[in-house]
């Protein structure tokens, strides 16, 4: 059982110093039923609809039957083999009874800067098993040694305005073919169907480095920290979930405040993140009670020092715990690691550590110091009422009078 937790949490750990892998999700194929205004794809009956200034590049897959298809002016289809477009010969199709339009949806909307857009993985093999990993907003978007995966056989529209113009990776994979060299991916960049994948500002470098640093790499998203929070929230940034917990924090490079805890770590050339991610999963999140805590590590820079500044190590917990318990395991396994730290921190090269916290019983805590102060004031109500029952009753003024009487 315990190696079941174990397997299960290694996938949650963001690995900074090993291989990420970030797979773009949506796409443009015909066959994409939400590419569809009727949610659905076209069927022999129908009048497929493409806008005539759309630029789209649409992957095919199969044969289809349709009565009649408006096609752009610029855009292109690619077909799979033996796929293709046929007259509708007046057969019956089931469930195609009664005939519509039917139009492609705008993908304009698709930014490379949006984090929903992504998924990210420590390998292939967990990238096509769904185990994705746990990261901050600005690393979920493609980092500057990421491998980039288009997904084979799926074709794609998205825009790659850049407010730092330059997009770094270590490599990126398009329709099958892996780019790894600027030359071949600029070769790539001029040919009409890469004009209808890619457009925006953006330029593409690719390095095929892995990170050089034992201690980490810094993503190099933070340049384009504005961009991606408007992309995840919106221009207007009102998006953020309504939080539970008392005084929650935003981590570096998240759009929004969360609940749980985060840990900032100063360090000795000697630190080696791949090493202490292990000692927190073997020692942590491999035990049953973590099961529901997320842990994203990574090397940062606080937005208000300067690029001179030294990094730190964040490491940022997330638990899935609601109303007043939301955050305390994330709290409890910060605990852990802070006692651990004192303990063991120089043999990792951990200089010093400092925990910021915010759970849901922050708020509990507070509703707790208000019925307190209510009842205080109840309980002084009630004993001056009963003093001037007393009064009245003249057993508090016989009992000062007797003891006037008693003074020299």
């Amino acid at each position: 059982m315990k190696g079941l937790f174990f397997l299960l949490l290694f996938v949650q750990l963001l690995a900074a110093s090993i291989a990420v892998y970030k797979q773009w999700i949506p796409n443009t194929n015909f066959e994409n039923a939400s590419n569809w205004d009727k949610d659905r794809i076209p069927c022999a009956n129908d009048v497929v609809l493409f806008k005539s200034n759309q630029e789209i590049s649409v992957f095919v897959q199969s044969t289809h039957s349709l009565t009649d298809m408006y096609l752009p002016l610029n855009g292109e289809f690619i077909m799979a083999p033996g796929a293709g477009f046929a007259a509708f010969d007046g057969s019956w199709h089931p469930g195609c009874d009664t005939g519509s339009a039917v139009s492609f949806t705008d993908a304009e909307k698709y930014k490379w800067h949006d984090p929903a857009l992504w998924h990210a993985a420590t390998s292939l093999e967990d990238l096509d098993q769904r185990k994705y990993i746990f990261a901050v907003d600005e690393e979920r978007v493609p980092c500057q040694y990421d491998d980039v995966i288009f997904q084979p056989e799926t074709s794609f529209r998205v825009n790659i305005d850049s407010s730092e113009r330059m997009i770094h990776l270590r490599s990126i994979s398009i329709m099958g073919q892996k780019f790894t060299s600027d030359a071949a991916l600029a070769e790539y960049m001029q040919r009409s169907s890469a004009k209808l994948q890619f457009h925006g500002n953006g330029t593409f470098q690719v390095t095929n480095a892995r990170c050089p640093d034992k201690s980490g790499c810094e993503c190099g998203n933070a340049g384009e920290h504005r961009q991606i929070c408007a992309a995840l929230l919106g221009d207007s940034g009102t998006r953020c979930p309504v939080l539970v917990c008392k005084d929650p924090f935003q981590p570096v490079g998240h759009c929004c405040e969360i609940c749980g805890a985060t840990i900032s770590l100063e360090y000795t050339p000697g630190f080696d993140m791949r090493q202490y991610q292990n000692r927190i999963l073997h020692t942590f999140l491999s035990l049953p009670k973590y099961a529901g805590v997320q842990m994203a590590i990574s090397k940062v820079r606080k937005p208000q020092t300067s690029r001179n500044s030294v990094p730190l190590i964040q490491i940022v917990l997330m638990d899935d715990k609601m109303g007043s318990q939301t955050g305390t395991n994330a709290e409890q396994l910060a605990e852990d690691i802070m006692r651990d730290i004192a303990e063991h921190g120089d043999s990792f090269g951990i200089v010093t550590g400092t925990v910021q916290v915010a759970t849901g019983s922050n708020s509990s805590g507070q509703g707790g110091t208000i019925a307190g102060t209510v009842i205080g004031l109840l309980l002084g109500l009630l004993l001056l009422g009963i003093m001037l029952f007393l009064h009245r009753k003249g057993m508090i003024r016989s009992h000062m009078v007797h003891a006037a009487e008693r003074r020299p």
